[in-house]
């Protein structure tokens, strides 16, 4: 059980939270935190002293300030405004999860919202009730203005919900579900929208992922040097001793436990190759480099989690300091970093498919025997080679942009929202070359039997088969592109 406000998110706890396979609660000591900062709100609110967001307006106009009986028209006007996203509707996972985080931040007990409105929140999540949300109109700063009012405008009674894959106005859900419009209260609208839970929802669902094609990237590399019938040399455990990057050590040892008691390695261990080409031999330094990035952005998305990132941050009943908490720069610039990261997964795994094709060490051109009346492999390598350059497209760092806004009072942004959507897109790219390169190695092993390999090895090799049989003549491969799509989507392969 996790408890909101006391316990540590991490990637593996929001996963399993929002997949239902970890209850999450609210304590009563996480509820007094809510409360006694509640209080204090409430003094500065009825106060006469002007107050950031409590009892004045916002961005350039926070030098206006409220009376007591309008806070609560301010802050639904501040999701009704602020609702101006654009495009697609985001994921549904992505939805609860950005509920999710922004419950262990309003738990730390610095927002200043009242506890019945995170109860509201919980009531959404455990109910699957979803909003939907846009995925485009976020600079990142202040937090994710415009998809996080989306995600709180039902709150009100205004907005939409997912139900049954369709799009349904929120009042009638509410109604379903016989709940009344929540009416906010001072700060309360500051605290849903601003921070940085959209960001940070993509950097966990992109970690997510990443790992496990990580761990696919070895494998896959792995069996193309079975397939090319290359040196394992490059992989012992001394050689990166002396260059002790966690990642490349990590990388170094799986291939290691891909190869072992592997006949088809011990069967070269003293041919005339000297050599292998960078694809192959570097792999323990440019997986290695990604996984580095990887550790470095799961770091600050679990900094991230456990933070408080809206604005003002009430600290007394006196002191409520309008900071810049909510500012997505410090995940931006690592999800850019962390982009890169993933698109060099997938530029080192396509120059290994080409190498597969090239007819050397036994291995046919294109990896048919009947090249000239069939083209064998030779065209899914066009297709990697295009999700090659998409991704190294997408690879343009938003971070190192910012547009002001609010008429120059948000002068500096982080666009982090861009960077977070750009991960993902990326990853999804990763996907696809990763799983032709496995069609490929499957292939060229073919041409080393009766050797046989690891278990790990003959284990995703058995699992290709079930779905791609061995090319013999020439047929439509986008099934089995597909089928191979699927089995790394639903992540079926064995990996260490």
């Amino acid at each position: 059980m996790f408890k909101y406000g006391i316990d540590n998110l991490t990637v593996e706890k929001v996963i399993k939270i929002s997949t239902g396979k970890l209850k999450a609660v609210l304590t009563e000591e996480t509820k007094n935190k809510v409360n006694e900062c509640r209080k204090k709100v409430d003094i500065m609110s009825a106060g006469q002293k002007a107050v950031y967001g409590i009892n004045t307006g916002f961005g350039p106009l926070c030098d206006v300030q409220i009376t007591p009986e309008e806070t609560g028209k301010l802050q639904e006007n501040l999701l009704i405004t602020h609702a101006v996203g654009v495009g697609n509707p985001i994921d549904r996972q992505l939805s609860k999860i950005m509920m999710i985080l922004k419950v262990q931040a309003l738990c730390q007990g610095f927002s200043g919202v009242r506890l019945e409105l995170i109860e509201r929140i919980l009531y959404f999540i455990e109910n699957d009730l979803l909003p939907v949300v846009p995925e485009q109109g976020s600079v990142g700063a202040s937090g994710d203005l415009a998809p996080l009012s989306h995600l709180f405008l039902p709150i009100l009674g205004e907005g939409e919900f997912w139900k049954n894959n369709k799009i349904v106005p929120a009042k009638k859900v509410l109604k379903e579900h016989k709940l009344e419009p929540f009416k906010l209260a001072a700060k309360e609208g500051l605290g849903l929208i601003n921070g940085t839970q959209f960001i940070l929802a993509h950097a966990i669902i992109g970690l997510h992922k990443m790992e496990y094609l990580l761990n696919l990237a070895d494998v896959a590399g792995a069996m193309s040097i079975e397939g090319y019938q290359g040196s394992s040399s490059p992989f012992k455990e001394q050689l990166h001793k002396i260059r002790p990057y966690k990642g490349n050590i990590e990388v170094a040892k799986h291939i290691r436990a891909l190869f072992k008691n592997s006949e088809n390695i011990a069967s070269h261990g003293s041919c005339s190759r000297v050599q292998d080409p960078y694809s192959m031999r570097c792999i323990p330094q440019v997986h290695g480099a990604s996984r580095n990035a990887y550790y470095h952005l799961k770091k600050l998305a679990e900094i991230e989690m456990n933070s408080v990132t809206d604005n003002p941050i009430v600290l007394s009943e006196t002191e409520a300091i309008s900071g810049g908490n909510f500012h997505g720069q410090p995940l931006a610039m690592a999800l850019d970093y962390c982009s890169i990261a993933a698109s060099e997964i997938g530029n080192i795994s396509d120059r290994r498919s080409y190498l597969l094709l090239e007819g050397k060490f036994g291995l046919p051109r294109l990896l048919t025997t009947g090249g000239g009346l069939n083209s064998g492999f030779m065209i899914p390598q066009y297709t990697t080679a295009a999700l090659v350059t998409e991704n190294k497209s997408l690879c343009f760092p938003p971070s190192a942009d910012s547009i002001p806004t609010s008429l120059g009072q948000e002068d500096h942004v982080s666009m982090g929202s861009i960077s977070g959507r750009k991960f993902n897109q990326i990853l999804e790219n990763i996907e696809k070359i990763l799983a032709i390169e496995l069609m490929y190695a499957a292939q060229a092993m073919e041409f080393r039997r009766p050797f046989k390999f690891s278990e790990i090895i003959e284990k995703n090799f058995a699992i290709i088969r079930k779905k791609v049989a061995k090319l013999e003549d020439d047929r439509i491969l986008k099934d089995d592109i597909n089928n191979m799509i699927k089995l790394v989507k639903n992540k079926k392969f064995t990996v260490l």
